[in-house]
């Protein structure tokens, strides 16, 4: 272990805990000192929201602080179900079924679904949660190309007759780009696959009201799996799947993931509910942040740095680990909180800053980061 974690450092690939000293908002305090919080996945800055912290803390005060057991023993709770509702009206599905985190839903239902025999076709892109879900299925898995939908078509021509699963996220989460959702849902029509989308960072970023992708491509209730989490725009903490009634019953009796785990807190499943809640009835926030997607990348290319998003996600490519290391750093210095992503989250060699926005970034904020990243990667090249 001591070997590896040397080498590790030797190739700027060491991964150090940054201990955030304040909630999770558009500022953050980290070292004692105020940062731009850059980098967070709590798009429409729910985690703080005053009215998602008062109700949680009436659960918390009603409930208390565990749920005491898994879903299907003791650990279900009125807030479990109001929420699991609300996701279903959300989405417009019948049905919704809550994990403990979007990795549980992904590796649960992949291998609930999918077993020996069957084919996944997976882009080669997908988050690790999906492509750990395919190991464990004991199914075929094929990798296309990203988001490559000739490919993919050709590599299902190629197993003719088999039944199976075409998986892929909504927005891929180092990219930012949205999946072809038309022509995988024509391909999956055409060929007899169910198709399942992982909306982790489509819900409440993309689609006029924030419902993610299908609202994005205006083809509401086509997908047979949609998959998400609470983690992120939502800002509290679980993951989920919509469906039919006939998916989210079977997935609570088949899925390991979700029958052997102690369930979530009625504290964060309350919080969750009512912070769907505020995404309905506040639409400035998802309006707000596509606002601040187009604004970002515009001021990003008006200072010579490529970037091209309509997700929360923009991704400023750097390339060799000790660059992007170094770009943060100094980024960092001047209070801009954005790590740099290396191998293996990307290949290697292709090392970027990933931005996250929020819909409370002002438009003087994100003016003033787009110049210091192009400062800071100016700065480094020439050091």
């Amino acid at each position: 272990m001591e070997e590896e974690l040397k080498a590790l450092r030797q190739q700027q690939l060491y991964r150090e805990i940054k201990v955030i000293e304040s909630p999770q908002r558009a500022h953050v305090r980290y070292r004692n000192r105020d940062m731009l919080m850059l980098a967070s996945n709590s798009y429409l800055d729910l985690c703080g929201e005053e009215r998602v912290k008062a109700y949680a803390a009436r659960a918390l005060a009603e409930y208390g602080t565990g749920s005491g057991g898994s879903r299907l023993t003791t650990g279900t709770n009125i807030y479990h179900i109001q929420l699991e509702e609300a996701l279903a009206r959300f989405k417009g599905r019948e049905a919704a079924v809550v994990f403990n985190t979007g990795f549980a839903a992904n590796s649960g239902v992949i291998p609930c679904l999918c077993r020996a025999g069957d084919v996944i076709y997976s882009d080669e892109l997908n988050h690790a949660s999906i492509i750990d879900g395919c190991r464990q299925s004991g199914a075929e898995t094929v990798v296309y190309r990203h988001n490559d939908m000739e490919d993919l078509e050709r590599k299902i021509q190629e197993r003719p007759g088999r039944q199976g699963m075409i998986v892929s996220d909504g927005v891929f989460s180092m990219d930012g780009d949205i999946v072809d959702l038309p022509k995988l849902l024509e391909l999956a029509d055409a060929y007899g696959l169910l198709s399942m989308i992982d909306e982790a960072h489509a819900t409440g970023v993309i689609g006029a009201t924030g419902r993610g992708c299908e609202e994005y491509f205006h083809l509401e209730g086509r997908t047979d799996i949609l998959m998400g989490t609470l983690s992120k725009a939502v800002g509290a903490e679980g993951g989920y799947v919509c469906g039919s009634r006939t998916l989210t019953e079977y997935l609570k009796n088949k899925a390991r993931s979700y029958i052997f785990s102690t369930s979530l807190s009625p504290a964060a499943m309350a919080a969750a509910k009512r912070a769907l809640e505020l995404i309905e009835e506040e639409p400035w926030r998802v309006e707000k942040l596509q606002e601040n997607i187009c604004l970002f990348c515009h001021c990003l290319r008006e200072h010579g740095v490529e970037a091209e998003s309509e997700t929360a996600i923009i991704p400023v490519r750097i390339g060799e680990e000790g660059m992007a290391v170094k770009v943060s750093e100094r980024l960092m210095e001047q209070g801009f909180f954005i790590p740099a992503i290396r191998y293996p989250t990307v290949k290697r060699g292709e090392a970027m800053l990933r931005a996250a926005l929020m819909a409370t970034h002002t438009k003087e904020e994100l003016s003033a980061a787009a110049a210091a990243i192009a400062e800071a990667i100016d700065y480094c090249r020439d050091c």
